[in-house]
């Protein structure tokens, strides 16, 4: 049709010498269909102009064309111009939002937290009034989203409050931890759009903190123990005192300097802080402050043998580091007791402590132990499957920085405690709002069904240029084809019809999306059980809006001559419970389909150009995103999430 209007058109103008501004616009206009002009590749769309319109002078068919170019740039430009504006406006609501958070930061009154003039006097010349936070991760695993609102929550609170913040690995298990952990953790808070003021290291103040720890000796404040690991647990569990209690702190000394030196094996000796074996607080009960190690240190190799605990290291190095606001979950509460009483016995600066509740997600676990478990079992295939919260997991699976971002503002952060269960489907919630702004929109078959129009001959062949994006014209445009033979999608056709199915049946009318066209369904063919084809004809040509509007039933489909072969991957919970963290054996709520993978899904042939990490909107489908298992000629498509109800039924009208 397209092709015919052009040669009358073209046809008309080789009648006229002078061909007027007004032919040369309607000519246009029948050639972009009402489509804003694409920006990208205006040189070789002027080109096909030409090519297609031989008889229009050079000079008047560039006039119009650049008319139209210029218009579409501006309208571009202040589309862009808006959405800057918008945002900017959302993150200063944004900001206003975090500080009044950082406001509210009330916890424990504990009098010995307070530090006295001379040492705020002594970090304020320090700081020169700049606050600090830091993001402390242990380099012993991957991180997950409840890293994820860590992260937001020591960079915005240094963002709001004009100061600055820490990537610090808090390295002091060589054991668990290595470079792969460390390599990882950077590149995981660099995707989710920080820029760490400084990236640090426990072990980096390891001569100081040992100079601190011999301080402590001296002071009668730790002891060299000999007991064993379980001996210890025990003593400490039924409140009684270690034996070599009142080891003297010369000895003490010599023998701390021999672990130093490497002259023992490891768990021969310990040093414990000498705080209070019978105290109420567990963690307060003489606690291992220094242990050998003689493993190799990812980060200073085999520089040290005595390693100092997470516990003893974690308060000295925020207070070296002259952090403002150490922020920690609840978990962490228990021992801010010991994080004060080691700072107070050193003389050293004590920053204000403040702890939220950990994040859980239901039909999910963030405990590292238990993903490790996972992982070991071969239940998952790796630390970056799509159905694991791990950050690696979630950029696999399609899900944006910026969705990850938005869920964390929504849920904030609280004390509330450390089992509330935020759903799933708020996460889901905050990709969905993100990608569709933005996924341009294609037509894919997941279970192919051939459908045949038995009314049009073999050669039939009708071509549509569609938005990208309904609402985004910048996208531009993409050509699909109307032919004898498509593919829809199997779960569109039943056998038997029912009130409220809006596919086919036979003797129903519906619409394949984008053609204008109303469509019959005539019958089918079997091949055994299973519906082989489907056979329909076409009742009605260039419908109105109007008229399409009053069908329930809008069919996407691929064209037979543009389908290709491509491997879909539908991803549901892992789990069957919304908390198997409650279970005694959380694999036994393993759901048995939360991968399913189907080898013969079609997408349209341009989707070959798609690379790892592109996203779509599969139109009434979901949001798919393409897998780092993908190759050039076959393509591996991740599900995001589905469509909400709301879109599934906005789909079908």
């Amino acid at each position: 049709m397209r092709r015919n209007r052009i040669e009358e058109v073209s046809n008309v103008l080789k009648i006229h010498s002078q061909v007027c501004e007004e032919e040369v616009e309607r000519l246009l206009d029948d050639y972009f269909k009402g489509h804003t002009v694409p920006i990208a590749n205006s040189a070789q769309v002027l080109k096909s102009l030409r090519k297609l319109y031989p008889s229009v002078p050079n000079d008047l068919l560039f006039k119009c064309y650049n008319r139209r170019f210029m218009e579409a740039a501006a309208l571009r430009k202040k589309v862009e111009e808006t959405a800057k504006k918008e945002e900017k406006q959302d993150e200063e609501c944004l900001d206003r939002r975090w500080a009044e958070k950082i406001k509210t930061l009330v916890a424990r009154d504990l009098e010995f937290a307070i530090n006295d003039e001379k040492t705020l006097a002594e970090v304020r010349e320090r700081t020169k009034g700049v606050v600090y936070t830091r993001f402390p991760p242990e380099p012993n695993g991957f991180l997950h989203i409840g890293h994820a609102k860590a992260i937001r929550f020591n960079f915005m609170a240094a963002k709001v409050l004009g100061g600055k913040c820490y990537l610090r690995y808090d390295d002091t298990n060589p054991e668990k931890e290595s470079r792969e952990f460390i390599n990882s953790i950077q590149e995981n808070v660099r995707w989710l759009g920080y820029e760490p003021f400084k990236i640090t290291h426990a072990s980096e103040y390891f001569g100081e903190i040992y100079e601190l720890a011999v301080k402590l000796i001296k002071a009668g404040k730790a002891y060299i123990c000999e007991q064993s690991s379980t001996e210890l647990q025990e003593f400490r569990k039924a409140a009684r005192p270690s034996p070599y209690r009142e080891r003297s702190p010369s000895e003490s000394l010599r023998i701390f300097e021999e672990m130093r030196m490497g002259k023992h094996p490891e768990g021969k000796y310990c040093l414990r802080l000498k705080i209070d074996y019978k105290h109420a607080n567990p963690t307060l009960r003489d606690p291992v402050a220094y242990r050998v190690k003689y493993t190799p240190h990812p980060h200073t190799g085999n520089k040290w043998v005595v390693y100092p605990t997470y516990d003893f290291t974690h308060c000295i190095n925020d207070s070296l580091e002259s952090i403002t606001y150490s922020l920690c979950t609840l978990e962490f509460e228990i021992r801010r007791d010991l994080y004060y009483w080691i700072l107070n016995a050193l003389g050293l600066y004590k920053p204000f402590v403040w702890e939220y509740s950990r994040l859980n997600i239901s039909h999910n676990l963030l405990s590292k132990r238990k993903l490790t478990k996972l992982v070991e079992k071969g239940i998952v295939k790796g630390w970056d499957d799509p159905r694991l919260l791990t950050i690696q997991g979630l950029a696999r699976r399609g899900y944006t920085p910026e969705a990850i971002n938005e869920f964390c503002d929504v849920i904030s952060v609280t004390r509330r405690g450390n089992e509330t269960v935020i759903g799933v489907n708020v996460l889901e919630q905050c990709v969905r709002k993100d990608l569709e702004g933005k996924a341009p929109r294609v037509m894919a078959v997941l279970q192919p069904l051939r459908l045949i129009l038995v009314d049009v001959p073999e050669d039939f062949v009708v071509t549509y240029d569609i938005p990208r994006h309904p609402k985004n014209p910048s996208l531009g445009v993409r050509s699909i084809r109307l032919t004898k033979n498509v593919f829809i999608e199997r779960d569109d056709f039943r056998e038997e019809d029912h009130p409220e199915f809006y596919g086919l049946s036979v003797g129903k009318t519906f619409v394949l999306k984008h053609t204008k066209m109303t469509f019959e369904c005539v019958g089918y063919t079997k091949d055994g059980s299973n519906v082989a084809e489907v056979h329909a004809r076409i009742t009605k040509k260039g419908c109105t809006t109007d008229e399409l509007k009053r069908l329930k039933g809008h069919i996407h489909f691929i064209s037979a001559s543009e389908a290709i072969e491509c491997e879909t991957r539908l991803y549901e919970h892992l789990f069957t419970v919304e908390n198997p963290s409650e279970l005694p054996d959380f694999l036994t709520a393993i759901n048995p389909i939360s991968l399913r993978n189907i080898t013969s899904s079609l997408i349209h042939r341009d989707l070959l150009n798609s690379k790892p990490g592109d996203r779509f909107q599969f139109e009434r489908l979901g949001y798919f995103s393409v897998d780092i298992d993908s190759k050039e000629d076959r393509k591996v498509f991740n599900r995001i999430v589905p469509l909400c109800e709301k879109e599934r039924r906005k789909a079908l009208n």
